[in-house]
């Protein structure tokens, strides 16, 4: 690595002849930004080789330059890997830290690599390619999430629970069905994945600082070289466009929020007194004065990332909303917030599809809670509609007088006698009584995405051959 002097020469280089000396502390701190783009390292030597072997092929710079350029950049790759490389906070960011060890390792050929490129362009690139990446990550992530869930429904596709609304008791629903609401709203995220990787798959590399360059470029080539589908079409645009980023958050906004929904479930259902499940010792603590309890704190954990993904996406959103074209140092805000939000979603997605695939299912407690806050209610109102002719509004009426006189006897439906029903209805026979279990409920159960088990196993078809 180059020694202090020659790192003060080149920070003030790059500063250019405006300035007579370096930024003193204060604005050396605001302005580095090496303590966290350093992340971009292998995006930023990956981005290098493809410029200068671009440039090499235009005729730009000589073979023989670009050579040492790229052995040099592999070197540099090599000492960042092994953590053998030294940052410096004087040369600001990932960019001119590796500009200047190249040019210590290979002398004047290392500045001929930022012909026709500006830093705007280049952190727009990295950047971009580190997003992608990303996104590709939880692409896959997700994925395994949805397995997860594809799992336990097939295994709980007739394990009957209680379907909630307000919290309330509704309606039977089962535990399969459950875990497909989670398969398709992480489907959607999947598919918003997918969507933003092929809306960012453009090469800001190119439009230099904001106007192109005259030099006679073949971004096309860099582009097909860094694995995009082809370059931006605006110069003035790429170098100002963080909307990869704000897609990237808002995308871990959702999907954090699903794992949030999620969580919370867990967190209740793990209570005593629910008890449907049992999480697993490995996504579970203990209390320190408490020798009984079992904590959630992994779902908690969770439950809370939220808040810090859903932060990063308003501070962005905030960062950006006034920025007029082309590039600003405001943008130099954008990566923290992304790389945090990242962080917390990769992490939350692992632990909830561990979550998933270790708890303990307790069918039993589902069950037994499944036909309490009289849930076949419904089932005896939608009876009198099919087989007494009522219209669904009389049905609703008597069905509410059922449930009233099973209230005031403290029973369920299925405990009132034939004769009790009757004197609410004549019309009721005791073919009823076949409607009044919730296995017969969910059975009943057969429309198009309904919780019927025969729906259920449909449905966990459709998502295996798509997943």
């Amino acid at each position: 690595m180059a020694d202090g002097s020659s790192e003060t020469k080149s920070s003030n280089q790059m500063w250019g002849g405006r300035f007579a000396s370096g930024p003193d502390a204060i604005m050396e701190e605001i302005n580095a930004s090496i303590g966290f783009d350093k992340k971009l390292y292998a995006q930023d030597i990956r981005g290098s080789i493809a410029h200068a072997t671009m440039l090499a092929h235009q005729g730009i710079i000589s073979a023989e330059d670009k050579d040492k350029i790229v052995h040099g950049l592999d070197t540099i790759l090599s000492e960042i890997d092994s953590g053998a490389f030294e940052f410096s906070r004087r040369l600001e960011d990932i960019h001119m830290n590796i500009e200047a060890r190249l040019a210590a390792l290979i002398g004047p050929a290392a500045g001929r690599l930022h012909t026709a490129r500006s830093r705007n362009d280049q952190v727009a690139l990295d950047f971009r390619l580190w997003v992608k990446e990303e996104l590709q990550k939880t692409e896959k992530a997700l994925t395994g999430l949805i397995a997860a869930f594809l799992d336990r429904a097939e295994e709980h596709a007739e394990t009957v629970m209680p379907g909630f609304t307000h919290l309330q008791t509704a309606q039977p629903v089962t535990f399969g069905h459950h875990c497909m609401a989670y398969v398709e709203m992480f489907g959607r995220d999947r598919a918003r994945v997918r969507h933003a990787i092929e809306h960012m798959d453009e090469s800001p590399i190119g439009a230099a600082a904001l106007a192109g360059t005259g030099f006679p470029i073949d971004r096309h080539m860099t582009a097909k070289a860094l694995g995009f589908r082809e370059p931006t079409r605006n110069s003035i645009d790429t170098v100002s466009d963080r909307d990869f980023a704000l897609e990237f958050l808002s995308i871990a906004a959702i999907a954090a929020t699903h794992l949030s929904r999620l969580a919370e479930e867990i967190v209740i259902w793990s209570t005593p007194q629910f008890g449907f499940i049992r999480l697993s010792d490995a996504f579970s603590t203990g209390s320190s004065i408490m020798p009984q309890k079992k904590n959630p704190d992994a779902a908690e954990l969770v439950r809370a990332k939220t808040g810090r993904v859903n932060g990063s996406l308003v501070a962005l959103l905030t960062v950006m909303k006034g920025l007029p074209l082309a590039y600003s140092k405001d943008m130099q805000e954008d990566k923290e917030q992304v790389f945090d939000a990242a962080e917390s979603l990769e992490l939350a997605i692992a632990a909830m599809t561990g979550m998933i695939r270790d708890v303990t299912i307790r069918a039993d407690r589902m069950k037994a809670a499944a036909g309490s806050g009289y849930s076949t209610a419904t089932d005896l109102a939608d009876w009198l509609v099919r087989e007494a002719g009522l219209p669904f509004r009389d049905a609703h009426h008597v069905t509410g007088r059922v449930v009233a006189l099973a209230e005031q006897k403290g029973c369920d439906l299925a405990d009132l006698s034939l004769a009790e029903l009757q004197a609410i209805n004549s019309a009721i026979t005791d073919k009823v009584y076949g409607v009044l279990t919730v296995e017969a409920s969910v059975a009943s159960r057969t429309s198009f995405g309904g919780t019927a088990p025969s729906e259920v196993r449909k449905q966990i078809a459709w998502w295996r051959a798509r997943t």
